[in-house]
């Protein structure tokens, strides 16, 4: 069983920056992926972005996220990271990673992300 650990979330202001790290109970491999999504209050999950590739070099974002937000990894630290800068308050969600992992998905619990003046 692999556990996620979210972190980083808060009340930020339109136009500010975040940074969400995702800690994983288990390593990382090359083969694995790590996605990012979102929920907002009334709305289903969405897809936010996700990293991927041989060296976890290889991003994907969501249109309305693309240009803003930014996924790395540190797999010796076995944690991801979701840079979300030019905060919009349509960003305000609770933010989910998720390891793909062998065939099987793991979810972290969220975190929240409220952007508002």
């Amino acid at each position: 069983q692999v556990q996620l650990v979210e972190s980083g979330g808060g009340l930020v202001q339109p136009g500010e920056s975040l940074r969400l790290s995702c800690k994983s109970s288990a390593t990382i491999f090359s083969s694995n992926t790590m996605g990012w999504y979102r929920q907002a209050p009334g709305r289903q999950r969405e897809f936010v972005g996700r990293i991927s590739g041989s060296d976890h070099d290889q991003t994907t974002f969501a249109d309305d996220v693309k240009g803003r937000f930014t996924i790395s990894m540190d797999s010796t630290k076995r944690t991801g990271f979701l840079q979300m800068n030019s905060l919009k308050p349509e960003d305000t969600a609770v933010y989910y990673c998720v390891v793909s992992r062998f065939g099987t998905d793991y979810w972290g619990q969220g975190t929240q992300v409220t952007v508002s003046s």
